[in-house]
């Protein structure tokens, strides 16, 4: 019951084709270990995804896929699928922080200054800096063109002043690509690059209920940030994040898909008493993913802007995840429950699928109105 690989479209044939870059990528991966120590802390979670970026960048796999003028090698998105799903089969980062790369990227090379992307990509490729997405504020997380945090205009700067909560990765983080209001309004919605390290910044650190503290609550006071890191246009910040979240729902999820097939086979390794109808509807649901999720890649390996189609692929993702975990809390007995193990720590975790990233209830909002033209009632 091991996941089906990812082969999608047609590569330009300067690049290597799907099937021997996969070949050739585990073949590498084979004679290179990367595997993660003991030590799983987030701290060594987040020191790993840095080791392992910065080695497969520099035996340019992390490069094939985006562009040159960033610092790529050129080559179909796919290819960068195939990468994070070889990474994620075999544990060698935490998925959710691996695939952050796959939102931040896409919008600085299409929003960030020219100059300002090739600068900085090659950066957030090769492992040397974290980035973090201040999107998300309190009050306003899936109503997020709600958000308050201003950004005033001061001659050739801003300055902005107000809070982020749920920003993952902002203690480790050296940038930030930040939405902030500059007028009423979605038109009224800016985005930014910011250094981490500007003075006014406050980062900390949430607690979570599976014990690791990935997500931050950020603070600005009276931030200056230069003129040249606007993102676009003024008010073009609710185009940006529009744009962004459909990132977050395809190559981002198929990295997660893998480790969740990863997941259910580990599952049925430590089983004694299995019960077929429960795991077949787990599988199932798994599967079902797995074939909207490979729909989308070939749309955007095709070149078809991803929409509020993708909202779909969050709903069945967020069900699948949540259907697996309860699956394993069912088959092995006390697990979840008596133990402090890596199961325990996922299951929870797995309790926020269909909160993080946009409410089940937005997204089936969503769906209903601008899918399926069913009014705002």
């Amino acid at each position: 019951m091991s996941a089906a690989h990812l082969e999608v479209g047609d590569p330009d044939t300067r690049y290597p084709d799907v099937a021997s870059f996969r070949s050739e990528l585990r073949t590498w991966l084979a004679d290179h270990d990367l595997s993660p120590g003991p030590d799983h802390s987030l701290d060594a979670q987040v020191a790993q995804l840095a080791r392992v970026r910065r080695a497969l960048y520099d035996a340019d796999w992390m490069r094939y896929g985006w562009p040159a003028e960033v610092g790529g090698l050129g080559g179909p998105a796919v290819l960068r699928a195939v990468l994070g799903e070889e990474v994620a089969t075999r544990g060698l980062a935490e998925p959710g922080i691996y695939s952050m790369i796959e939102v931040l990227a896409p919008t600085m090379i299409s929003y960030a200054r020219p100059a300002l992307a090739a600068e900085m990509l090659p950066l957030l490729l090769s492992g040397r800096e974290q980035w973090c997405q201040g999107f998300s504020e309190p009050g306003s997380g899936s109503d997020l063109a709600s958000l308050t945090t201003r950004a005033v205009r001061q001659g050739d700067t801003w300055v902005v002043t107000g809070q982020k909560v749920w920003t993952s990765l902002a203690q480790y983080s050296a940038r930030c690509v930040l939405l902030t209001r500059t007028a009423p309004g979605h038109a009224g919605i800016t985005a930014f690059f910011l250094d981490m390290d500007t003075p006014g910044i406050t980062v900390r650190p949430l607690p979570m209920m599976h014990g690791v503290e990935e997500f931050a609550e950020v603070f600005f006071d009276e931030v200056v940030i230069p003129g040249d890191r606007l993102l676009g246009q003024p008010g073009d910040g609710w185009k940006l994040a529009m744009d962004l979240l459909p990132h977050e729902r395809s190559t981002c999820f198929w990295h997660r898909i893998a480790y969740l097939f990863s997941r259910f086979d580990g599952l049925l390794e430590e089983m004694t008493e299995p019960d077929d109808a429960e795991l077949g509807a787990a599988y199932l649901a798994l599967h079902t993913i797995r074939c909207r999720s490979h729909a989308t890649q070939e749309r955007l390996a095709a070149g078809i802007p991803l929409g509020p189609e993708t909202s779909i692929d969050k709903v069945l993702l967020a069900t699948a995840e949540q259907q697996l975990f309860d699956t394993v809390r069912d088959l092995l007995p006390g697990e979840i429950e008596l133990t402090d193990s890596h199961w325990r720590s996922e299951f929870l975790y797995s309790r926020a699928a269909t909160i993080y990233g946009g409410t089940a209830e937005i997204q089936r909002n969503i769906i209903a109105r601008r899918l399926l033209d069913l009014g705002r009632e």
